[in-house]
Protein backbone atom coordinates (compact mmCIF):
# COMPACT_ATOMS: atom_id res chain seq x y z
CA UNK A 1 0.00 0.00 0.00
CA UNK A 2 2.60 2.50 1.28
CA UNK A 3 5.01 1.54 -2.49
CA UNK A 4 1.65 2.04 -4.19
CA UNK A 5 1.25 5.92 -2.64
CA UNK A 6 5.23 6.11 -3.52
CA UNK A 7 4.21 5.47 -7.04
CA UNK A 8 1.55 7.40 -7.58
CA UNK A 9 3.55 10.88 -5.95
CA UNK A 10 6.83 9.93 -8.33
CA UNK A 11 4.15 9.85 -11.45
CA UNK A 12 2.37 13.25 -10.22
CA UNK A 13 5.26 14.98 -9.94
CA UNK A 14 6.55 13.61 -13.51
CA UNK A 15 3.61 15.33 -15.24
CA UNK A 16 3.94 18.37 -13.47
CA UNK A 17 7.79 18.44 -14.79
CA UNK A 18 7.11 17.62 -18.13
CA UNK A 19 3.80 20.30 -18.16
CA UNK A 20 6.33 23.25 -16.70
CA UNK A 21 9.12 22.10 -19.62
CA UNK A 22 6.43 21.84 -22.35
CA UNK A 23 4.98 25.38 -21.34
CA UNK A 24 8.67 27.26 -21.05
CA UNK A 25 9.43 25.81 -24.87
CA UNK A 26 6.27 27.00 -26.34
CA UNK A 27 6.14 31.07 -27.88
CA UNK A 28 5.29 33.54 -24.92
CA UNK A 29 1.92 34.40 -26.95
CA UNK A 30 0.34 30.91 -26.88
CA UNK A 31 0.32 31.61 -23.03
CA UNK A 32 -2.03 34.27 -23.19
CA UNK A 33 -5.74 34.30 -23.04
CA UNK A 34 -7.15 33.79 -26.67
CA UNK A 35 -9.39 37.39 -26.52
CA UNK A 36 -6.15 38.83 -25.06
CA UNK A 37 -3.89 37.82 -27.82
CA UNK A 38 -7.03 38.96 -30.41
CA UNK A 39 -7.04 41.98 -28.53
CA UNK A 40 -3.05 43.20 -29.19
CA UNK A 41 -3.08 41.58 -32.55
CA UNK A 42 -6.09 44.02 -33.69
CA UNK A 43 -3.80 47.27 -32.04
CA UNK A 44 -0.92 45.78 -34.07
CA UNK A 45 -2.60 45.76 -37.50
CA UNK A 46 -4.29 48.96 -36.69
CA UNK A 47 -0.64 50.97 -35.96
CA UNK A 48 0.36 49.38 -39.00
CA UNK A 49 -2.65 50.63 -40.94
CA UNK A 50 -1.85 54.05 -39.33
CA UNK A 51 1.58 54.05 -40.23
CA UNK A 52 1.20 52.77 -44.00
CA UNK A 53 -1.63 55.87 -44.05
CA UNK A 54 0.70 58.17 -42.75
CA UNK A 55 2.97 57.47 -45.12
CA UNK A 56 0.72 57.18 -48.11
CA UNK A 57 -0.48 60.81 -46.96
CA UNK A 58 3.22 61.93 -46.54
CA UNK A 59 3.19 60.50 -50.15
CA UNK A 60 0.45 62.26 -51.58
CA UNK A 61 1.61 65.50 -49.41
CA UNK A 62 4.97 65.30 -51.55
CA UNK A 63 2.90 64.76 -55.08
CA UNK A 64 0.84 67.66 -54.58
CA UNK A 65 4.14 70.04 -53.66
CA UNK A 66 5.55 68.97 -56.62
CA UNK A 67 2.48 69.06 -58.85
CA UNK A 68 2.54 72.85 -57.37
CA UNK A 69 6.05 73.32 -58.31
CA UNK A 70 5.27 72.29 -61.55
CA UNK A 71 2.07 74.49 -61.83
CA UNK A 72 4.35 77.61 -60.65
CA UNK A 73 6.75 76.61 -63.62
CA UNK A 74 4.06 76.68 -65.84
CA UNK A 75 3.00 79.95 -64.64
CA UNK A 76 5.81 81.50 -64.82
CA UNK A 77 5.59 80.81 -68.33
CA UNK A 78 2.45 83.01 -68.56
CA UNK A 79 0.14 79.55 -69.39
CA UNK A 80 -3.46 79.85 -68.18
CA UNK A 81 -5.30 76.92 -67.06
CA UNK A 82 -8.28 76.16 -64.32
CA UNK A 83 -6.11 73.38 -62.50
CA UNK A 84 -3.39 76.27 -62.66
CA UNK A 85 -5.68 78.97 -60.31
CA UNK A 86 -6.31 76.33 -57.67
CA UNK A 87 -2.97 75.66 -56.99
CA UNK A 88 -1.33 78.78 -57.06
CA UNK A 89 -1.53 82.15 -55.24
CA UNK A 90 -3.07 83.98 -57.86
CA UNK A 91 -7.02 84.46 -58.07
CA UNK A 92 -9.02 83.81 -60.81
CA UNK A 93 -9.64 87.26 -61.43
CA UNK A 94 -5.90 87.68 -62.08
CA UNK A 95 -5.57 85.12 -64.98
CA UNK A 96 -8.74 86.69 -66.61
CA UNK A 97 -6.68 90.36 -66.85
CA UNK A 98 -3.59 88.06 -67.97
CA UNK A 99 -5.85 86.85 -70.28
CA UNK A 100 -7.49 89.56 -71.85
CA UNK A 101 -3.83 91.11 -71.61
CA UNK A 102 -2.59 88.53 -73.87
CA UNK A 103 -5.72 88.06 -76.15
CA UNK A 104 -5.85 91.61 -76.93
CA UNK A 105 -1.96 92.15 -77.06
CA UNK A 106 -0.47 93.89 -80.34
CA UNK A 107 2.66 95.15 -80.76
CA UNK A 108 2.02 97.03 -77.34
CA UNK A 109 -1.68 97.96 -77.93
CA UNK A 110 -4.18 96.23 -76.44
CA UNK A 111 -7.58 97.44 -77.52
CA UNK A 112 -5.88 98.15 -81.25
CA UNK A 113 -7.42 101.34 -83.37
CA UNK A 114 -6.39 101.87 -87.31
CA UNK A 115 -7.33 105.12 -89.05
CA UNK A 116 -9.51 103.94 -92.22
CA UNK A 117 -9.02 106.90 -94.28
CA UNK A 118 -7.26 108.42 -97.27
CA UNK A 119 -5.48 110.89 -96.12
CA UNK A 120 -5.79 112.07 -92.43
CA UNK A 121 -7.71 111.52 -89.53
CA UNK A 122 -8.52 114.64 -87.21
CA UNK A 123 -7.85 114.12 -83.39
CA UNK A 124 -10.19 116.58 -81.54
CA UNK A 125 -9.90 117.56 -78.10
CA UNK A 126 -13.28 117.06 -77.31
CA UNK A 127 -16.23 114.67 -78.87
CA UNK A 128 -17.30 116.98 -80.84
CA UNK A 129 -17.09 117.53 -85.05
CA UNK A 130 -15.75 121.55 -83.74
CA UNK A 131 -13.52 120.30 -81.07
CA UNK A 132 -10.32 122.08 -81.08
CA UNK A 133 -7.52 119.60 -83.56
CA UNK A 134 -4.69 118.04 -81.59
CA UNK A 135 -3.37 115.66 -84.02
CA UNK A 136 -3.64 113.56 -87.07
CA UNK A 137 -3.71 110.03 -87.39
CA UNK A 138 -2.35 109.03 -90.76
CA UNK A 139 -3.93 106.42 -92.75
CA UNK A 140 -3.26 103.42 -91.79
CA UNK A 141 -1.78 104.43 -88.62
CA UNK A 142 -2.35 102.92 -85.19
CA UNK A 143 -4.25 104.11 -81.96
CA UNK A 144 -4.65 102.50 -78.34
CA UNK A 145 -9.27 102.89 -78.24
CA UNK A 146 -9.22 103.98 -74.72
CA UNK A 147 -13.10 104.42 -74.69
CA UNK A 148 -15.75 104.60 -77.11
CA UNK A 149 -19.46 105.26 -77.84
CA UNK A 150 -21.52 104.86 -81.10
CA UNK A 151 -20.00 108.23 -82.80
CA UNK A 152 -16.17 108.92 -81.01
CA UNK A 153 -13.43 106.96 -79.74
CA UNK A 154 -10.95 108.42 -77.32
CA UNK A 155 -7.82 107.14 -78.27
CA UNK A 156 -4.07 107.82 -77.75
CA UNK A 157 -1.42 107.47 -80.16
CA UNK A 158 2.10 108.28 -80.24
CA UNK A 159 2.51 111.59 -77.73
CA UNK A 160 -1.83 112.45 -79.20
CA UNK A 161 -4.46 111.54 -76.62
CA UNK A 162 -8.42 113.14 -78.27
CA UNK A 163 -11.25 111.93 -79.97
CA UNK A 164 -11.60 110.40 -83.82
CA UNK A 165 -14.61 109.89 -85.16
CA UNK A 166 -15.78 106.08 -85.07
CA UNK A 167 -16.84 105.89 -88.37
CA UNK A 168 -13.36 105.82 -89.58
CA UNK A 169 -11.83 103.62 -87.36
CA UNK A 170 -10.88 100.11 -87.69
CA UNK A 171 -11.27 98.18 -84.49
CA UNK A 172 -11.62 94.49 -82.95
CA UNK A 173 -10.74 91.96 -85.97
CA UNK A 174 -10.76 93.93 -89.03
CA UNK A 175 -7.82 95.86 -86.94
CA UNK A 176 -6.26 93.27 -86.20
CA UNK A 177 -6.23 91.76 -89.55
CA UNK A 178 -5.05 95.12 -90.92
CA UNK A 179 -2.25 95.87 -88.38
CA UNK A 180 -0.82 91.92 -89.99
CA UNK A 181 -0.22 93.79 -93.30
CA UNK A 182 0.97 97.06 -92.15
CA UNK A 183 3.56 95.88 -89.57
CA UNK A 184 7.05 97.15 -90.60
CA UNK A 185 9.77 95.87 -88.92
CA UNK A 186 12.48 98.38 -88.26
CA UNK A 187 15.68 98.14 -86.37
CA UNK A 188 16.10 101.31 -84.02
CA UNK A 189 19.32 102.76 -83.26
CA UNK A 190 21.04 102.24 -79.84
CA UNK A 191 24.49 103.78 -80.51
CA UNK A 192 25.37 107.43 -80.88
CA UNK A 193 26.32 107.41 -83.95
CA UNK A 194 25.75 104.72 -85.93
CA UNK A 195 27.69 103.35 -89.45
CA UNK A 196 25.23 102.46 -92.38
CA UNK A 197 27.36 100.58 -94.80
CA UNK A 198 27.18 99.55 -98.55
CA UNK A 199 27.61 95.52 -97.88
CA UNK A 200 27.53 94.02 -94.70
CA UNK A 201 31.48 94.04 -93.49
CA UNK A 202 33.17 96.65 -91.77
CA UNK A 203 35.57 97.50 -94.91
CA UNK A 204 32.38 98.65 -96.75
CA UNK A 205 31.98 102.16 -97.68
CA UNK A 206 29.98 104.79 -95.10
CA UNK A 207 27.02 105.93 -96.82
CA UNK A 208 25.71 108.01 -93.98
CA UNK A 209 26.00 108.15 -89.65
CA UNK A 210 22.13 107.71 -88.31
CA UNK A 211 21.67 109.28 -84.79
CA UNK A 212 20.32 107.85 -81.81
CA UNK A 213 16.54 106.68 -81.30
CA UNK A 214 16.42 106.99 -85.10
CA UNK A 215 14.00 103.73 -86.90
CA UNK A 216 15.52 102.06 -90.31
CA UNK A 217 12.97 99.76 -92.15
CA UNK A 218 14.43 96.05 -91.92
CA UNK A 219 14.41 94.14 -94.84
CA UNK A 220 16.33 91.38 -93.28
CA UNK A 221 18.50 90.11 -90.88
CA UNK A 222 21.79 88.77 -91.84
CA UNK A 223 23.78 87.01 -89.11
CA UNK A 224 25.41 89.80 -87.41
CA UNK A 225 24.02 92.38 -89.91
CA UNK A 226 20.64 93.95 -90.35
CA UNK A 227 19.92 94.83 -94.29
CA UNK A 228 17.60 98.07 -94.01
CA UNK A 229 16.25 100.49 -96.09
CA UNK A 230 17.44 104.04 -96.12
CA UNK A 231 14.53 105.49 -97.97
CA UNK A 232 14.64 103.53 -101.19
CA UNK A 233 18.84 101.74 -100.93
CA UNK A 234 19.22 98.56 -99.05
CA UNK A 235 22.19 99.12 -97.07
CA UNK A 236 23.65 97.46 -93.90
CA UNK A 237 23.72 97.77 -90.14
CA UNK A 238 25.68 96.52 -87.42
CA UNK A 239 22.92 94.30 -85.63
CA UNK A 240 25.00 94.81 -82.14
CA UNK A 241 23.89 98.65 -81.98
CA UNK A 242 20.14 98.30 -83.28
CA UNK A 243 17.13 97.12 -81.50
CA UNK A 244 14.91 95.14 -83.76
CA UNK A 245 10.77 95.24 -83.41
CA UNK A 246 7.52 95.60 -85.58
CA UNK A 247 6.11 98.76 -85.27
CA UNK A 248 3.10 100.68 -86.53
CA UNK A 249 2.73 103.77 -87.40
CA UNK A 250 1.25 106.92 -85.07
CA UNK A 251 -0.18 109.80 -85.28
CA UNK A 252 1.20 113.27 -85.63
CA UNK A 253 1.26 116.15 -83.29
CA UNK A 254 0.03 119.75 -83.73
CA UNK A 255 3.20 120.47 -82.70
CA UNK A 256 4.72 119.13 -85.86
CA UNK A 257 2.44 120.70 -87.77
CA UNK A 258 3.40 124.29 -86.34
CA UNK A 259 6.08 126.80 -87.35
CA UNK A 260 8.10 128.96 -85.65
CA UNK A 261 7.76 133.32 -85.45
CA UNK A 262 8.52 135.26 -88.75
CA UNK A 263 7.82 132.34 -91.54
CA UNK A 264 6.40 134.22 -94.39
CA UNK A 265 2.96 132.64 -95.10
CA UNK A 266 3.65 131.33 -98.74
CA UNK A 267 6.42 128.58 -96.46
CA UNK A 268 3.89 127.68 -94.20
CA UNK A 269 1.64 127.06 -97.03
CA UNK A 270 3.66 125.20 -98.93
CA UNK A 271 4.63 122.86 -95.79
CA UNK A 272 0.23 122.52 -94.81
CA UNK A 273 0.12 121.20 -98.77
CA UNK A 274 2.94 118.82 -98.66
CA UNK A 275 1.76 117.31 -95.37
CA UNK A 276 -1.77 116.93 -96.75
CA UNK A 277 -0.19 113.83 -98.64
CA UNK A 278 1.30 112.36 -95.34
CA UNK A 279 0.11 108.22 -96.27
CA UNK A 280 -0.10 108.36 -99.42
CA UNK A 281 1.89 105.93 -101.41
CA UNK A 282 6.07 105.94 -102.12
CA UNK A 283 6.01 104.69 -105.98
CA UNK A 284 9.47 105.08 -107.82
CA UNK A 285 9.47 107.34 -111.72
CA UNK A 286 6.28 108.26 -110.09
CA UNK A 287 4.96 112.34 -109.97
CA UNK A 288 1.28 112.13 -108.48
CA UNK A 289 0.81 113.06 -104.97
CA UNK A 290 -2.09 110.82 -104.76
CA UNK A 291 -2.05 107.41 -106.39
CA UNK A 292 2.24 107.34 -105.81
CA UNK A 293 5.18 109.19 -106.44
CA UNK A 294 9.13 108.99 -105.51
CA UNK A 295 10.98 111.92 -103.26
CA UNK A 296 11.98 114.02 -106.27
CA UNK A 297 8.55 113.63 -108.12
CA UNK A 298 7.11 114.37 -104.41
CA UNK A 299 8.55 118.02 -104.23
CA UNK A 300 8.26 118.77 -107.79
CA UNK A 301 5.22 118.58 -107.49
CA UNK A 302 4.24 120.26 -104.11
CA UNK A 303 6.78 123.28 -105.69
CA UNK A 304 4.91 123.28 -109.09
CA UNK A 305 1.52 124.13 -106.89
CA UNK A 306 3.73 127.72 -106.00
CA UNK A 307 4.70 128.37 -109.34
CA UNK A 308 7.87 126.92 -108.57
CA UNK A 309 9.88 124.92 -111.52
CA UNK A 310 11.95 121.87 -110.38
CA UNK A 311 13.51 119.81 -112.45
CA UNK A 312 12.41 115.84 -112.19
CA UNK A 313 15.44 113.98 -110.17
CA UNK A 314 16.84 115.30 -106.75
CA UNK A 315 20.77 115.54 -108.00
CA UNK A 316 19.47 118.52 -110.42
CA UNK A 317 17.05 119.42 -107.81
CA UNK A 318 20.10 120.00 -106.06
CA UNK A 319 21.51 122.97 -108.23
CA UNK A 320 18.89 124.59 -107.85
CA UNK A 321 18.33 127.99 -105.52
CA UNK A 322 21.09 128.72 -103.13
CA UNK A 323 23.26 126.51 -101.38
CA UNK A 324 23.04 127.22 -97.26
CA UNK A 325 23.73 125.49 -93.90
CA UNK A 326 21.71 122.95 -92.92
CA UNK A 327 21.51 125.11 -89.47
CA UNK A 328 20.52 127.78 -91.21
CA UNK A 329 16.98 125.87 -93.42
CA UNK A 330 13.54 127.05 -92.72
CA UNK A 331 10.26 125.35 -92.93
CA UNK A 332 9.91 125.34 -97.29
CA UNK A 333 14.01 125.01 -97.89
CA UNK A 334 14.71 121.50 -99.33
CA UNK A 335 16.72 119.08 -97.49
CA UNK A 336 18.92 116.80 -99.73
CA UNK A 337 20.65 113.21 -99.35
CA UNK A 338 23.49 111.26 -99.90
CA UNK A 339 24.95 107.82 -101.21
CA UNK A 340 28.68 108.58 -100.30
CA UNK A 341 29.01 111.77 -101.92
CA UNK A 342 25.71 111.15 -104.70
CA UNK A 343 22.89 112.77 -104.10
CA UNK A 344 19.65 110.56 -103.91
CA UNK A 345 17.02 111.89 -102.06
CA UNK A 346 15.39 115.27 -101.20
CA UNK A 347 12.71 116.03 -99.07
CA UNK A 348 10.99 119.40 -97.82
CA UNK A 349 11.85 121.13 -94.63
CA UNK A 350 8.91 121.66 -92.19
CA UNK A 351 10.51 123.18 -89.22
CA UNK A 352 11.01 122.08 -85.43
CA UNK A 353 13.93 119.75 -86.56
CA UNK A 354 11.44 117.63 -89.06
CA UNK A 355 11.21 116.98 -92.96
CA UNK A 356 8.52 115.90 -94.82
CA UNK A 357 9.52 113.17 -97.93
CA UNK A 358 8.45 110.07 -100.02
CA UNK A 359 10.13 107.62 -98.36
CA UNK A 360 9.93 104.29 -99.49
CA UNK A 361 6.97 101.74 -100.74
CA UNK A 362 6.41 100.29 -97.63
CA UNK A 363 5.94 103.95 -95.54
CA UNK A 364 5.22 106.14 -97.96
CA UNK A 365 5.19 109.99 -97.36
CA UNK A 366 6.14 110.57 -94.16
CA UNK A 367 7.44 113.13 -91.78
CA UNK A 368 10.64 112.19 -90.39
CA UNK A 369 13.43 113.62 -88.20
CA UNK A 370 15.88 115.79 -90.30
CA UNK A 371 18.76 113.89 -89.01
CA UNK A 372 17.14 110.30 -89.52
CA UNK A 373 19.96 110.27 -92.34
CA UNK A 374 22.84 112.60 -92.03
CA UNK A 375 22.00 115.58 -94.36
CA UNK A 376 24.42 116.22 -97.12
CA UNK A 377 22.99 119.74 -98.55
CA UNK A 378 20.47 122.35 -98.08
CA UNK A 379 18.93 124.79 -100.29
CA UNK A 380 17.06 127.62 -100.83
CA UNK A 381 14.11 128.15 -103.73
CA UNK A 382 11.89 130.25 -101.48
CA UNK A 383 12.46 133.81 -101.09
CA UNK A 384 10.52 136.09 -98.74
Amino acid sequence: MKRRKNLLIIAGVTLLLTSFVVQASMPVPDLLPFGQLKLDMDETEEASQEEEQISGNSAEESVSENDAETAQDVLNEDAIGSGAIFISDKTAEDYELAYERAKNANWGYTNLGIADVSDNLNIRAIAAEDGRLVGKLPRNAACEVLDADDTWAHIKSGSVEGYVSLDYLLTGVPAKFKAEELAVTVAKVATDSLKVRAEANTDSEVITLVAMGEELEVAAVEGDWVKVLLDNDEVYVSAEYVEVSAELGTAVTMTELLYGQGVSDVRVDVCQYAKEFIGNPYVWGGTSLTKGTDCSGFVMRVFQKYGVKLPRNSRAQANCGTTIKVSEAKPGDLIFYAKGKTINHVAIYIGNGQVVHASSPKTGIKISNISYRTPFKAVRILYD
